[in-house]
């Protein structure tokens, strides 16, 4: 049989089809190789839990907005200024929507693995962790979160139990890792709860001081902490959960995220570098609430920790690593909502002074004094204007709403005299939610539409930041996380790799790839 040559067009066309599959291959490469031969001595990464595109755009916008800024995009957060960004899924071993249990193994391990694990896999079975394999090659390690250090997010990087619930086992956990700081929220359960069988327990505390670590509860102990002792640094003032305090709500005893993050720097530093991990963890905790100006201010607060590490990178660029992600997004945060259109207005945002879970303290305080029976309406109106800056109009108040001109959709007319004030529907669904909150909890409905208004939040404070957040342009989906991608950012050596869309395991693996070439 004869061979006929191929018509010129076609050999040249191949041979371009060979260069572009060359070129392709030698790409993948160079990205699988970023980095190497240039491995990073320190190794920050940042945990936004419950937070992803929307609460990163949301902190911004507001910070534009508070400040009078009229176009978008002006203000920039640290981390989304850092050179390369990338897109990373979520989902656990067994659901689209995973808890941070799940996203906490995955970022710590590279592990798929089921809602409520941490650091075992499907099996059960423990699985190593990177900032445990950082501790094998001889680095320092710490461990920062704004909620409480046996919490889902912390735990993962230095546990392994079969349940996020075994708190007392975690903290114990914590005391055998070897890590060289811990930093931030406290311990849910020190002491153990207690079984006819099992007895008395050791105190969780008492267990880290013999293991070799100090531990600090006042600020002037955390900031006279020196390098070379192992310090476990509890912040003064934690509330019921053992958490710092929403941002928004304001600490005066205790440290900041980013006070935290400059201490955690001056602590493991050393000559054979270290690995950090820090958490924004109230950032998730008001998202569930549906909360936007508390997570907002907590997304600042975790910004203002990442903009220490970048300072420290500037220090040492060559020798510094920043990863900055979420676990999950929270609570289905999205900017836009029906009654606003295209129109948005986050400066009434800088009208809230308390959290929701401030607000619902100040109602505790009323509801020791008051009944269903002898609560008045007219009581709360003054807290429900110092807390969220909305007004209970009076009759002429209502009569006037119904003439002012709606603002255009692109914020063009003059501001709405009016727009703080609750419109008739508003402030129907406030005197409701006034009625079921002084109802108590023994009297609060379990039925699905009671959940999907309030999510089992105190009524009224959940209907005043829906209101608040609706007025601003903000809405929400759920009382619990989404499934959607988050943001990844980094900066510095062999941060390339950290481009593209990855999944969240393949972010962990990446960072171990990183230490492996130390």
């Amino acid at each position: 049989m004869r061979r006929h040559a191929l018509p010129p067009f076609c050999a040249a066309t191949i041979n371009r089809v060979a260069w572009i599959v060359l070129a392709i291959i030698m790409l993948v490469a160079a990205q699988a190789h970023a980095g190497a031969g240039n491995a990073p001595k320190y190794v920050f990464l940042f945990i936004g839990d419950g937070m992803a595109m929307p609460q990163r755009s949301a902190a911004e916008y507001f910070l534009a907005a508070k400040d009078g800024k009229s176009e978008p995009g002006i203000v920039k957060l640290t981390m989304n200024k850092l050179p390369v960004q990338g897109m990373t899924t979520t989902y656990s071993l067994n659901s689209i929507i995973t808890d941070s249990g799940a996203a906490g193994t995955a970022l710590a391990s590279g592990v798929k693995t089921y809602n409520g694990a941490i650091s075992v896999d499907g099996a059960k079975k423990p699985v190593p962790t990177l900032a445990e394999k950082a501790r094998d090659q001889g680095m320092k390690v710490g461990v920062v979160s704004s909620v409480s250090l046996d919490h889902a997010t912390p735990a993962c990087f230095y546990a392994h139990q079969t349940s996020r619930n075994n708190y007392y086992e975690i903290a114990l956990d914590a005391a055998k890792s070897g890590f060289d700081y811990f930093g931030g929220g406290g311990f849910k359960d020190p002491a153990g709860k207690k079984s006819k069988t099992e007895g008395e327990k050791p105190n969780a505390l008492d267990v880290l001081k013999t293991a070799g670590y100090a531990v600090a509860d006042t600020r002037d102990a955390i900031l006279a902490a020196k390098p070379g002792a192992r310090l476990v640094a509890l912040n003064p003032e934690l509330d019921a959960d053992k958490a710092l305090p929403y941002a928004l709500d304001g600490d005066t005893k205790g440290l900041t995220l980013a006070e935290y993050t400059t201490k955690g720097i001056e602590l493991l530093d050393n000559p054979k570098g270290f690995f950090f991990m820090v958490e924004g963890g109230k950032i998730d905790w008001a998202c569930h609430a549906n909360d936007a100006a508390a997570s907002i201010q907590d997304t600042v607060a975790f910004d203002a920790a990442v903009a220490e590490a970048v300072k420290f990178a500037e220090a040492h660029p060559k020798e510094t690593l920043i990863v900055v992600t979420g676990d999950h997004e929270c609570g289905g945060m999205t900017l836009g909502f029906a009654g606003t259109r295209y129109g948005n207005y986050y400066d009434y945002l800088k009208s809230q002074k308390d959290s929701f879970e401030g607000f619902t303290t100040a109602l505790k305080a009323y509801k020791k004094t008051h009944d269903a029976a002898s609560a008045k309406f007219e009581d709360v109106i003054p807290m429900i204007k110092d807390s969220f800056g909305l007004v209970v109009p009076a009759a002429a108040d209502l009569e006037a709403m119904k003439t002012v001109a709606k603002p255009d959709e692109n914020n063009t007319s003059p501001a709405n005299p009016y727009g703080m004030h609750l419109r008739d529907f508003e402030l129907t669904a406030v005197k409701d939610a006034f009625t079921r909150s002084m109802q108590g909890d023994a009297e609060k409905s379990g039925n699905e539409m009671d959940y999907r208004a309030y999510g089992g939040y105190e009524p009224l404070a959940v209907t005043l930041t829906h209101i608040l957040d609706n007025k601003a342009g903000i809405a929400w989906t759920s009382y619990s996380h989404t499934g959607v991608p988050v943001m990844t950012s980094a900066v510095g050596s062999g941060s390339d790799v950290f481009a593209g869309y990855y999944d969240n395991t393949d972010l962990s693996k990446k960072i171990m790839a990183a230490l492996a070439e130390k």
